[in-house]
C-alpha cells in the first residue's frame, strides 16, 4: 500500500485513536492494519485477517470499527465478538482497555462465569461489543428468541477470533448455524471478520467462514516473515539416568539424574524461567506437573510449578493466567491446548513441548506464545522412550516422536505449509442439535419448512432431504419430537429432558462429571468416581477420597503426598499425510538440522541407520522374519484408517491375521501363507477395482463419535463415518506406490 494511503488511513481515525497510537510510539501502521481498515472502509466485504501471533490483529480489526461506530453510533449490540475459550474472552481487551474507554464503546463479557448482572444491563440498554461464546449465543437463540431483533437489530460486525480452532468442526459449524439463524432474525448478513495467525489454505476458510452472506471475502496477504526460532529438540531412554546418553558417554562428566534423566532435563530448561510447559493430553500435563513438583522438593527447590486444562476449576485455571501475566512473578505452568489461544502472558521466557505436537499449526500456536516484547520465540521439544529390548520388533525401534516433530518443523521452514481446513459433509449430531434448537426458538412448524430451514443452511449442505427426513422420523419414533393434531412437528417430552440440560448449549462431547472439593476449594472435576479411601491426581497434586456424594455428583478430598497417573476419555486430533511422507523424508535424507542436541542426534543418526539396513525406506512392506510382516503406509489419521479397514476387510483373500497397529506409522500382521508377491498382487487387484469407503464400514456397526450420534439411526452414522472420516484417493494412490516397488 502505498504512503499515501496509509496516511489517508491514519487520518479517517478520531482523535482517539490517532492519540492511542502515538501512545504507543507506533512511527507507522503495521501492513495487517492497513489492510483491514482497506476492506472495512471502502468495502461491504467480509474479512479474513491471517497474521503472525502478536501482529497487532485485534487493533487491526477494531481501529476501522471503532472509527464506524464512532462516526455512526449503533442503535442496538453492534459488534458481536465470538471466541473458543472463556478466558480468551476474559482477557482479548485488556491492552486496549485505554483505547476503548475512550471511545466511550461499551463492552460486555457474557458466559458461564459473567455475574447476571452485568447481563441484566446489556439486555436493557443493548450496545457496543459483546464478547461471548457459541455456547451462550446458542443459549440466547432459544431462551430470547423474540428479543433477538431489538439486542441485534444494527449488529454491524462479528468478529471470530481463532477462527483456526473452528474451522469445519461441529462448534464452527455451530457457530455458522446461529449466525445463520440471526441474520434472519434481523433481515441481513452482518460483515464477518476473522481473526488467526495460523490457517492452512486461507481462501479455503474463506470460503467456509463466509458461506451463505452473499459477501465477498477479502483475504489480504500478507508479507511472508523470516524465521528466527531459538529451537532445541532432546531425547532421553527413560531407563538410561545419564543426562549425556549418546556413544560417548564415557568422556562426560556429567551428573546422573536422579530420578528420570528426561523429566530432570525439562525441570532444568525451565526452573530459572517464565515458561509454558505444553504436553498433547491432561493425562500428560498432569503427571509433569506432579513430577515437576516432586523433583523440586527433592532438590530442596521452591514450587513454582501451575497447571492449567479444561477440567480444573475457574479459580487455578484464573491463577495460573495472572501469574503468568504479571512481570514480577516467576512461574511455570503446564498445560494443555486451553493456553495454546491468544491469551496474551506478557514476558514469557521459554515454551517446553513435552513429545511432538500432533501439527504443524498447533506447534506455531506453541511457540508462537513466547518470544513477544521483541525477543525471538524460544522453546524445547524434549523426548521419551523406553529402552529396546533384544527381540522388539523392527517398527518399535523407531522414534516415531521424534521423526513427527523433525518433520512438522521441517515442512514449516522449507514450505510454510500449514494443514489445510478439513470440512464435515455430513454434521449428523450437529444437524440434530440445531434441529432441536430451532424448533426450541421458533415453535411449531411443519416438517417440509424445518426441511427447507436446515438444509438451506450451508453447514448442511451436503445432506439430502431423504437423510433429514429419516433423522425426522427416528427422532419422531423415540419421542424426541412430537407432531400436533395440525401435523406441526414440536419439541418431544425426551427432547425437552435434553434441551433442558445446561450441557445441551454445547455441540461438544462431555462426560458426567464430577466435582472435587477439598473443604470450601473447587479443584476440577474427573470423569468416573473413586470410592472412599482411593487416591486420585488433580491439578498436579494427589487426593484422598473421604466422602462421595453420588446424588449431587460430588467428590470430598483431602490433600496427600505422592503422585500416580489419571485418565480421561478423548480424541488427540488427525495428523496430515504430508506429515507422514516428510518423516519418511527426514529418515532417508542427510540432513543435520541444527536445532538437534546431542542425544537426539545420536538417536536420529541410528534410526536411519536402521532404517537404511532393513529396507523400510525402499519398500514400505518389510519382512520382520518367521510369519510376521510390517506395512509403512507414510498417511495420516484419516487415509491411515481406510488402509487399514481395507486390509482387516479383505485379510480373508490376503491370508493375513493378528493386524496390530500403533498411531498412523504402521501395520504389523502375521502371513500364514505366501509370498510378498503375493500379498502385492492381492492389494493390487484388489485396489485396482476402486476403494468404497461405504463397504469399509461394517454391517451392524454403529460408529458413535459426536455428542448426538447416539440418536441418529445407524445406517445414517455408517454412511457420514465413510464420508468424514475415511479417504480413499491417497490410499489407492499408496498402494499403487507399494505395489510398483
Amino acid at each position: 500500500m502505498k504512503e499515501q494511503d496509509s496516511e489517508r488511513i491514519f487520518d479517517r481515525f478520531p482523535d482517539f485513536i490517532q492519540d492511542y497510537i502515538y501512545a504507543h510510539q507506533w512511527k507507522e501502521l503495521r501492513k495487517v492494519q492497513l489492510a483491514a481498515a482497506d476492506t472495512i472502509f471502502n468495502t461491504d466485504h467480509n474479512l479474513l485477517l491471517t497474521s503472525s501471533t502478536a501482529s497487532g490483529k485485534t487493533e487491526a480489526a477494531f481501529f476501522p470499527i471503532l472509527t464506524d461506530l464512532y462516526n455512526n453510533p449503533s442503535k442496538s449490540i453492534a459488534v458481536l465478538y465470538i471466541a473458543p475459550l472463556k478466558s480468551l474472552i476474559n482477557d482479548q481487551f485488556n491492552r486496549m482497555d485505554d483505547l476503548l474507554r475512550m471511545s466511550g464503546v461499551q463492552v460486555t463479557h457474557w458466559h458461564g462465569d459473567v455475574a447476571q448482572s452485568h447481563k441484566t444491563k446489556l439486555l436493557q440498554t443493548p450496545q457496543g461489543i459483546l464478547q461471548i461464546t457459541p455456547e451462550s449465543i446458542e443459549a440466547m437463540l432459544i431462551k430470547r428468541s423474540n428479543d433477538i431483533v431489538r439486542l441485534f437489530g444494527d449488529l454491524r460486525y462479528v468478529i471470530l477470533d481463532e477462527v483456526h480452532t473452528l474451522t469445519g468442526s461441529d462448534r464452527g459449524n455451530q457457530v455458522i448455524c446461529q449466525l445463520t439463524r440471526l441474520a434472519r432474525k434481523i433481515g441481513y448478513h452482518p460483515r464477518r471478520i476473522g481473526l488467526s495467525a495460523t490457517i492452512g489454505e486461507p481462501q479455503a476458510v474463506a470460503k467456509w467462514f463466509g458461506a451463505g452472506t452473499g459477501r465477498q471475502t477479502d483475504v489480504p496477504p500478507m508479507p511472508q516473515e523470516s524465521i528466527h526460532w531459538r529451537l532445541g529438540l532432546e531425547h532421553f531412554y527413560i531407563e538410561n539416568l545419564s543426562l549425556v546418553q549418546n556413544k560417548d558417554q564415557t568422556n562426560q562428566k556429567e551428573d546422573p539424574a536422579k530420578l528420570d534423566a528426561g523429566y530432570e532435563y525439562m525441570y532444568d530448561c525451565v526452573k530459572d524461567k517464565k515458561a509454558l510447559v505444553f504436553s498433547n493430553s491432561r493425562e500428560e500435563t498432569e503427571y509433569l506437573t506432579a513430577t515437576f513438583r516432586q523433583i523440586a522438593r527433592s532438590r530442596g527447590e521452591r514450587d513454582i510449578f501451575l497447571i492449567h486444562h479444561g477440567n480444573l476449576s475457574a479459580a487455578i485455571r484464573e491463577e495460573a493466567e495472572a501469574k503468568l501475566k504479571d512481570d514480577d512473578e516467576q512461574v511455570v505452568t503446564c498445560a494443555t491446548v486451553t493456553m495454546e489461544l491468544g491469551i496474551d502472558i506478557g514476558r514469557l521466557e521459554r515454551v517446553l513441548q513435552n513429545e511432538s505436537p500432533t501439527s504443524v499449526m498447533s506447534f506455531l500456536q506453541r511457540l508462537g506464545r513466547s518470544g513477544r516484547r521483541g525477543q525471538p520465540p524460544e522453546m524445547m521439544m524434549v523426548f521419551r522412550e523406553e529402552d529396546p529390548l533384544p527381540n522388539t520388533p523392527l517398527p518399535q525401534l523407531i522414534p516415531w516422536n521424534l521423526l513427527r516433530a523433525i518433520a512438522i518443523i521441517q515442512l514449516y521452514i522449507e514450505e510454510r505449509f500449514i494443514e489445510p481446513p478439513v470440512t464435515k459433509k455430513m454434521p449428523l449430531s450437529l444437524l440434530f442439535h440445531q434441529t432441536i434448537s430451532h424448533l426450541a426458538s421458533f415453535g411449531e412448524t411443519s416438517a417440509a419448512d424445518l426441511a427447507a430451514y436446515m438444509l438451506s443452511i450451508p453447514v448442511f449442505s451436503s445432506v439430502g432431504k431423504e437423510d433429514f427426513r429419516t433423522m425426522l422420523v427416528s427422532m419422531l419414533n423415540q419421542d424426541l419430537l412430537e407432531m400436533t393434531e395440525e401435523k406441526k412437528l414440536i419439541v418431544g417430552l425426551k427432547g425437552e429432558q435434553i434441551l433442558n440440560n445446561f450441557k445441551f448449549y454445547a455441540v461438544f462431547n462431555d462426560s458426567e462429571d464430577y466435582t472435587v472439593r477439598c473443604g470450601s476449594d473447587e479443584i476440577g472435576t474427573i470423569t468416573t468416581p473413586p470410592p472412599v479411601g482411593d487416591r486420585f491426581a488433580l491439578a498436579g497434586k494427589l487426593w484422598e477420597v473421604e466422602e462421595l456424594d453420588v446424588q449431587h455428583k460430588l467428590i470430598y478430598v483431602k490433600s496427600v503426598e505422592g503422585k500416580m497417573e489419571v485418565s480421561w476419555p478423548g480424541d488427540f486430533g488427525e495428523i496430515h499425510t504430508r506429515i507422514l511422507e516428510r518423516m519418511k523424508q527426514v529418515l532417508a535424507e542427510d540432513t543435520e538440522y541444527p536445532y538437534l542436541k546431542e542425544n537426539a542426534r545420536v538417536r536420529l543418526e541410528n534410526a536411519r541407520h536402521l532404517a537404511r539396513n532393513t529396507g523400510m525406506l525402499d519398500r514400505c512392506l518389510v519382512h520382520l522374519g518367521g510369519l510376521s510382516w510390517c506395512l509403512f503406509p507414510w498417511l495420516g489419521t484419516r487415509s491411515f484408517r481406510t488402509f487399514r479397514r481395507f486390509i482387516l476387510a479383505h485379510a480373508k483373500d490376503f491370508k493375513i491375521s493378528n493386524v496390530e497397529f500403533e498411531s498412523c506409522n504402521y501395520l504389523m500382521f502375521r502371513m500364514e501363507k505366501g509370498s510378498r508377491e503375493d500379498l502385492l498382487q492381492a492389494l493390487a487387484l484388489e485396489a485396482g477395482r476402486g476403494i468404497r469407503c461405504e463397504e469399509l464400514v461394517f454391517p451392524g456397526e454403529t460408529p458413535v463419535y459426536s455428542k448426538y450420534d447416539p440418536y441418529i439411526p445407524a445406517d445414517l452414522l455408517r454412511r457420514a463415518f465413510a464420508v468424514d472420516r475415511l479417504r480413499a484417493d491417497e490410499v489407492e494412490a499408496r498402494i499403487r506406490e507399494i505395489t510398483a516397488q
